[in-house]
């Protein structure tokens, strides 16, 4: 049987994919962090028929520090509540860390979104690597992949449970009795970890799509616990062995890309970039550089291995108009790939089930399958 159509997801943090997108931007630098800019971007990849943004995000600011480059951002969950209200169909996703956060926080917030955009929120689990950026928590320092991942595994099961922690029936919001809650259905989440404990329950209503759409890095957090894996792979074919062995519900392939304009090939619009500083390529990560056309193509031989593209455009100004004329037209014509529908749920648009509460009903937990790290 054939693949479903890709969904398509794009990165709209900043200017860019390259530390000097700025330079090249349609704007002036100090509009960056506008929240007039954020809705221009967002509304252009909402009408070209993205399934959903992402926006990364750190405690530790971007750029290399010197100067050259923007080295501000303002909050992603914050810029994402933000497109939320501002859009009405767009799936949004903002990167949020694990290490050194407070879940209870994170299970708020992410919860909290989801209620504002009506179901259309993910979360992109990240990790701090740098050394800096406990410093910045006030926290020792998490050393090597092992313990990040495993402060990934707790924190998810942690912000997971507290989203489980309120069933679906549990706010009555009866005049007539004076009654808002039924009690019996709030459950404390009792978790002891390695770390930290959390009783529970959550603060805020569980979310409309019962727990928003996770991604994360194969490796970061165990495939049970996500929605989709983000995998990398130098071909669409080591992109597809690395989706297989993701183990999730889906995986999206990550991709960097760089189009031809009518003025500048991909190439030259790099070179000019790459005077300023360079565009390091990311870990096992695609990249495109060409013609509108060679992107529809390689797009399609994705579709034969991965469920869904995330996009990392060179420029946004310069790249995603290119993207809205000449890519993502032609994939639905030629249905390779699936726009979203209005008034749907992103688990809907990504044709993910919406879950359960692992909670049941007279106020029991249901046993928790054990995930192996």
């Amino acid at each position: 049987m054939p693949r479903p159509a890709l969904r398509l997801a794009v990165e709209i943090d900043g200017d860019g994919a390259h530390p000097a997108a700025w330079r090249r931007a349609a704007h002036s630098p100090d509009e960056l962090l506008t929240p007039r800019r954020l809705a221009r971007v967002a509304a252009v990849a909402e009408n070209a028929g993205f399934t959903l943004v992402t926006l990364e995000d750190s405690i530790l600011p971007p750029g290399a520090g010197d100067g050259s480059d923007p080295v501000g951002r303002i909050g992603a969950v914050e810029r994402a509540a933000f497109v939320a209200a501002s859009t009405s169909v767009l799936g949004v996703a903002p990167v949020v860390a694990t290490t050194y956060a407070e879940p209870f926080h994170v299970s708020s917030q992410l919860a909290s979104l989801d209620h504002v955009s009506a179901g259309r929120a993910g979360w992109v689990v990240g990790a701090e690597e740098d050394p800096a950026a406990a410093r910045a928590w006030g926290r020792p320092v998490v050393e090597g992949a092992d313990a990040r991942a495993r402060e990934a595994h707790d924190g998810l099961r942690v912000v997971r449970d507290l989203w489980d922690s309120w069933e679906d029936d549990a706010v009555i919001r009866s005049v007539a009795t004076s009654r808002y809650l039924d009690r019996s259905r709030l459950h404390a989440i009792d978790f002891t970890g390695e770390t930290y404990s959390v009783k529970g329950p959550s603060i805020v209503p569980r979310p409309p799509q019962g727990r928003p759409v996770v991604l994360a890095r194969p490796g970061l957090v165990p495939a049970g616990l996500a929605d989709v894996a983000l995998v990398g792979g130098a071909t669409p074919a080591e992109a597809g062995e690395a989706a297989l062995a993701a183990g999730t519900p889906l995986a999206f392939a990550e991709l960097e890309v760089a189009l031809d304009t009518p003025g500048e090939t991909a190439r030259e619009r790099i070179a000019d970039l790459e005077r300023h500083s360079p565009w390091e390529a990311g870990p096992d990560r695609l990249r495109y550089a060409g013609p509108a056309a060679g992107l529809v193509d390689l797009l399609a031989e994705l579709g034969g291995h991965v469920d869904g593209v995330r996009l990392r455009p060179l420029v946004l100004d310069e790249d995603l108009a290119v993207l809205s004329r000449l890519v993502l037209p032609e994939l639905f014509v030629r249905r390779i790939a699936a726009r979203p529908l209005p008034g749907t749920t992103l688990r809907t648009a990504l044709g993910l089930p919406r879950p359960l509460s692992r909670f049941t009903t007279d106020g029991a937990a249901a046993p928790v399958r054990e995930e192996t790290r």
